[in-house]
């Protein structure tokens, strides 16, 4: 790179290091390494996400040192940072969930903060669990400086092809006698060998499709195993790609378009992706200053078709689609069927399309994917509900096998420890819709997922025989009839909060409603006696958060959010 681009490109760190009155800030950068050469060069910030807190994110100190390699060796100048990262499979069930979905809040201000306070003039984010993902997204979006996402990849199955999700649902065989103390306890031995993010189409590996098929990652990035040579080697060209994008003056919004979001929410309904990716992708593009609203997943569910047969509702892990070419054959269908915009620019520099041209098709015989002509449903697996119930709306997850309907009385618990308890003790029954409410963005705060009393209905054999309704949310390993994100939430007196035991709740996918059999009157009249609950936190980020927090219809973010 020649000395004239390198200064032209370096519009943020020439800032911070350039002329007399940075001497200090140099002095300060050559006790961390820099030396004279270091200061021509564009700073590219690494942000890891590495800690030993959970499986997914406990290699990634050496995968970011990749990234780093990458970076130095296409001409610039790596500052590696860290940022912190929370566990859901560890806190679910327990009050420390409260902090999952508010740490992707703190995940993206932090990016943000040390990116834009340092004057780095691109970014390398590299996340490896369910909310550090979108938390990484925002802030490259918010910046909109060159910068492209890693994945930390998947694990690999457990003995007998056991996942998290196999242990939750353990838990609730246990419960119902269907298995031993000791059977339990292999469960728990066996299920998670090493590093890498959860192993079916749940969240993690959701979203890690999802930025790919946005752009903001390099091809095949998000299906690859967190252990081996192809994720290092990931690491190390998303190092080089962002000093490409630099020199060609690429930026997220150049990547992250309308039309971007579309091939995201695309891709997300043909691998039966989590419902959370709803909440993220809404988040995302709202920092990328992107108009995109939960009608939209509706427009374009309509004519999505859901052809992965993944876990949870379906049978194959990840590292299975892994090894059969992972999603760019599956991209390749959906383009190649008219389903993706393929001018979209991405982080290679070259549109989706140009990086699509050469990827083979999945080998014949394979059942992963299905062909289009032969999908598992023919529209999207995400419904977006409303009613009396929810007028601003909910998030289903509806694969057909659940069916596409269903009526029953209201079991009522405010919040998830009641519900989980109940299910476990056997008080919940066939027929049953159970409401946990008080587990929205403000109420939970945090909008808590509900692995736990849904692993426990499937582990009690009860999973196609309920329905569960929340102003929460759902694990991407969640199954079965759920629906969640139900807005207005119940702490800021939406209809959920008004349900009685034995209120007729009525959940219709094929009209997309989600009904009370209560009258207007009735409704109005329970509201009028309504009062709100003591907040569960005063002080801290929890209260924070609360007071800040919008609703989940616009991706529970906080600040201007409409």
């Amino acid at each position: 790179m020649s000395a004239k681009k390198a200064a032209d490109i370096r519009q943020h760190s020439r800032l911070v290091v350039d002329g007399l009155k940075q001497t200090a800030a140099r002095a300060m950068l050559r006790a961390v390494g820099f030396g004279d050469a270091d200061f021509g060069k564009p700073q590219i910030g690494v942000a890891s996400t590495w800690a030993r807190l959970t499986p997914c994110n406990m290699h990634i100190r050496e995968l970011a040192e990749e990234t780093v390699a990458g970076v130095d060796g296409a001409g610039g100048k790596s500052v590696l940072f860290n940022t912190i990262t929370v566990s859901d499979g560890i806190s679910m069930g327990s009050p420390g969930m409260r902090y999952s979905l508010v740490s992707r809040e703190v995940i993206a201000d932090s990016i943000e903060t040390v990116v834009a306070a340092e004057g780095f003039d691109g970014v390398v984010a590299i996340g490896g669990c369910d909310k550090n993902m979108p938390g990484c997204a925002m802030a490259i979006a918010r910046l909109n400086r060159p910068g492209v996402f890693v994945y930390g990849g998947t694990i690999r199955p457990g003995a007998g092809r056991r996942d998290i999700v196999t242990v939750f649902e353990a838990i609730g065989a246990r419960a119902a006698g269907q298995i031993n103390d000791a059977q339990l306890r292999e469960v728990e031995l066996t299920a998670i060998p090493g590093a890498g993010s959860c192993g079916g189409m749940y969240t993690a590996n959701t979203m890690a499709s999802a930025i790919e098929a946005l752009g903001l990652s390099l091809p095949n990035s998000s299906a690859q195993e967190a252990v081996g040579e192809a994720k290092r080697r990931d690491c190390r060209r998303a190092g080089e790609a962002v000093m490409h994008l630099l020199e060609a003056g690429i930026r997220p919004a150049d990547i992250l378009t309308r039309k971007a979001f579309e091939n995201a929410i695309t891709v997300t309904i043909a691998l039966s992706g989590s419902t959370n990716a709803v909440l993220h992708l809404l988040a995302i593009a709202r920092d990328a200053r992107v108009k995109l609203r939960l009608d939209d997943f509706t427009r374009i569910g309509r004519r999505v078709p859901v052809l992965a047969d993944v876990r949870p509702s379906g049978r194959y892990l990840m590292s299975e689609l892994i090894g059969i070419g992972g999603i760019q054959p599956l991209m390749k269908l959906l383009l190649d069927g008219g389903y993706l915009h393929g001018e979209c620019m991405t982080v290679t520099g070259r549109t989706l399309a140009d990086n699509l041209a050469d990827v083979a098709p999945y080998p014949a015989g394979q059942d992963i994917i299905r062909p289009l002509t032969h999908p598992l449903k023919k529209d999207s697996h995400l419904v977006v509900l409303y009613g009396n119930l929810a007028p601003e709306g909910a998030v289903a997850k509806i694969t057909g096998q659940e069916g596409l309907a269903f009526s029953g009385p209201a079991r009522v618990f405010d919040g998830e420890e009641r519900a989980t308890a109940a299910i476990l003790g056997g008080a919940v029954r066939a027929g049953d819709v159970v409401v946990i409410r008080y587990e929205g963005p403000k109420g939970g705060p945090g909008m808590r997922e509900m692995l736990s009393p849904t692993g426990a209905l499937v582990g009690r054999g009860l999973g196609d025989k309920v329905a569960l309704i929340t102003d929460g949310r759902f694990s991407g390993g969640s199954h079965g009839f759920v629906v969640g994100h139900i807005a207005p939430e119940a702490a800021v007196a939406g209809p959920i909060a008004l349900l009685r035991a034995g209120d007729r709740v009525s959940i219709d996918a094929t009209r997309r409603t989600l009904q009370v059999g209560l009258t207007p009157a009735e409704l109005k009249r329970r509201r009028a006696a309504w009062k709100p609950r003591r907040a569960y936190a005063t002080a801290g980020v929890l209260a924070k958060y609360a007071r800040l927090v919008g609703s989940a219809s616009f991706g529970a973010v906080t600040g201007d959010f409409e």
